[in-house]
């Protein structure tokens, strides 16, 4: 099978959680320790943790609610410690002192869990010299902030659109009109590179971007009733690559070995 071509590509977006850097994966082990650290009388850990993702699916239906949203995009911190009194809630507890426990735990030790997939910084120092770099994610500004800081990536990106500080987050298509005239090329010379077919990939080809879709197995949340990651819709159009690590961007892009190795 022959690579796809993506040789006429001149800037890159990539998403940032699950495509980048393991979210999921920092989010389960946060978890496990804020209900390990944190009993709840009665309760199991493995009990609490699927209460969680169930009381995770109902409350993000909510959030982009006229209440939640604008508290949302400032801080993460505001529906974290909604979301776990919901939790304490659906087990019969009212006890705000444990929910906000809960609910600062679960972002300590997810922040420290955080990591970036190992071949990350490797593909975007090979990439940054050869095209704009810029970074699409949703998320609350201050933890989406946190996270670049951490991850000490803000240097590989010209441009960065954090869901937090446009008010609008992906597949919204004007956070993809926003980002093309920031990069100043014409939209089929784009390559969206994403783990969501929803939020990244559908948006950019309906903005007539290149898409490559990163598929890894651990890019499953919480709340999933299959423990498997998201499919593609069988009537949706398939992207210009499917990927499971982040180097195969570079045969895609046609470049040569040597240059990589430079």
């Amino acid at each position: 099978m022959m690579d796809p071509d993506l040789g006429g590509v001149r800037a890159i977006y990539f998403d940032l959680d699950d495509t980048l850097c393991g979210y999921w994966d920092a989010a389960k082990t946060g978890l496990w320790k804020t209900f390990e650290y944190n009993p709840v009388a009665g309760r199991s850990t493995q009990e609490m943790l699927k209460v969680w993702g169930e009381e995770f699916k109902k409350f993000g239906a909510e959030i982009g609610s006229d209440h939640w949203y604008p508290l949302y995009c400032e801080s993460g911190e505001h529906t974290r410690r909604e979301l776990m009194r919901r939790v304490l809630a659906r087990v019969g507890i009212d006890d705000p002192d444990h929910g906000l426990r809960l609910s600062d735990t679960y972002y300590v030790e997810r922040h420290a869990a955080l990591t970036l997939f190992p071949e990350a910084v490797e593909v975007l120092e090979t990439l940054v010299g050869l095209h704009p770099l810029g970074l699409i994610t949703n998320g609350p500004t201050d933890i989406q902030r946190q996270e670049i800081e951490k991850l000490q990536i803000g240097r590989f990106f010209q441009h960065i659109f954090i869901e937090g500080e446009q008010r609008m987050g992906k597949p919204n298509p004007e956070v993809m009109s926003r980002a093309q005239e920031a990069v100043g090329v014409p939209a089929e010379q784009i390559l969206m590179v994403g783990n969501s077919f929803r939020h990244d990939v559908i948006p950019a080809q309906a903005a007539g971007w290149k898409t490559a879709w990163v598929r890894r197995p651990s890019d499953v949340p919480p709340s999933s009733k299959t423990g498997l990651p998201e499919e593609m819709p069988e009537d949706a159009t398939p992207p210009d690559l499917t990927m499971t690590d982040l180097r195969e961007l570079w045969s895609a892009l046609g470049m040569e070995r040597s240059a990589r190795a430079d």
